[in-house]
């Protein structure tokens, strides 16, 4: 199959009506792309956590780590389950929000709501992209009959839509307003 471009796509699919071998194939190529993703987290969230000011935003981001750490934990299990070695494909998307988030850090001034309010919008950049991958690959799961590896996928997935919704509650309900009184 040719592309305009000349190149051959990544995920070939089969002519026959049972394509499952390039869906299955997407679906491990994706799994290894959030656990890209949930491993530099764990790396990421201390520095923003340290970067906040907001004691309700730094306990949301902690608390958020300790999920994170379980989430990477969670995809081991799957790996495991599917007997593949659990190996992490370098996550662009992951990275290019990772290096936003520094530079709201970097471009806003120490100790101010202004920066949290930076932090919240970056860690939900995180969040939405994480609910929408967990929630494609919970929907990819069921559609290869992997139901335990889809009520996994789908834990971690309502546990990442809950960090969002926590983030947004201490947006309204404190540091956007203390960001609206700075000088």
């Amino acid at each position: 199959m040719n592309t305009e471009s000349g190149s051959e796509p990544k995920f070939k699919t089969k002519t026959s009506p049972k394509a499952e071998p390039a869906l299955n194939e997407l679906f491990l190529d994706s799994l290894r792309d959030i656990y890209w993703a949930e491993n530099h987290l764990v790396k990421v969230l201390p520095k923003m956590s340290q970067a906040a000011t907001s004691a309700k935003l730094v306990e949301a981001l902690e608390n958020h780590l300790a999920e994170t750490k379980e989430h990477v934990s969670r995809l081991e299990v799957i790996f495991d389950m599917l007997g593949q070695v659990a190996v992490a494909k370098k996550c662009d998307a992951m990275e290019g929000l990772a290096k936003e988030g520094e530079g709201i850090v970097e471009g806003t001034d120490e100790g101010t709501a202004t920066r949290d309010v930076g932090i919240i919008l970056a860690s939900q950049k995180v969040e939405h992209y994480e609910i929408a991958t967990y929630g494609g690959l919970t929907q990819l799961a069921k559609t290869l009959g992997l139901d335990e590896v889809a009520e996994i996928l789908a834990q971690t997935l309502a546990e990442e839509k809950l960090a969002d919704e926590l983030l947004t509650e201490v947006a309204e309900n404190e540091v956007n307003y203390q960001a609206a009184e700075e000088a």
